[in-house]
């Protein structure tokens, strides 16, 4: 993530970073972007997941529909890779609000969102922007990370955790 823009990106969630920044005790890193906008199929998931991210008070969501038709290219993505409802709704609102920044930690997401030319982060990127950005210092985040497997959900390769780490404990 280029952190040497002036304007923050208009962000678009996917359910999982809200969910899994919320279980590590650190949806506050996304408070600086304006607003983050939650399809309404992905505010269903984190609803029934998660609801209490919702009525949180730290980050400006806003639920919205797409208003456009799906795009021939994304229909054709949502069958290749099997997206979900709330995936293939993320992809499009960000698609409707070309150039956003679309926040999932789903690979078949990250994956449509290359070939559609849509910029993408999950959690374990949002976690070392805020190293960079001085959210969080460099300890605390890596012992956010050190907690991961226990505190979250989010399900990842104990090899790209310890990459993650690494990477973290580089930063100046």
């Amino acid at each position: 993530m280029d952190e040497t823009d002036q304007r923050p990106p208009l962000v678009v969630c996917d359910a999982g970073p809200l969910i899994h920044l919320d279980e590590l005790g650190c949806l506050d890193l996304l408070a600086d972007f304006p607003v983050v906008l939650v399809p309404e199929e992905v505010w269903r998931e984190v609803q029934r997941h998660r609801p209490s991210v919702l009525w949180q008070s730290v980050v400006t969501l806003r639920q919205l529909t797409p208003t456009q038709p799906v795009p021939p290219a994304l229909a054709a993505m949502t069958r290749l890779l099997s997206l979900h409802a709330g995936e293939m709704e993320a992809l499009r609102v960000a698609l409707e609000h070309d150039p956003a920044l679309l926040l999932t930690d789903d690979t078949a997401a990250r994956v449509a969102a290359c070939n559609l030319s849509i910029r993408a982060h999950g959690t374990l990127g949002i976690l070392l922007r805020a190293i960079r950005r001085g959210q969080r210092s460099k300890d605390e985040l890596v012992m956010v990370l050190r907690e991961l497997p226990r505190k979250s959900t989010l399900h990842l390769k104990r090899s790209l955790l310890d990459d993650v780490i690494r990477e973290a404990e580089r930063l100046p």
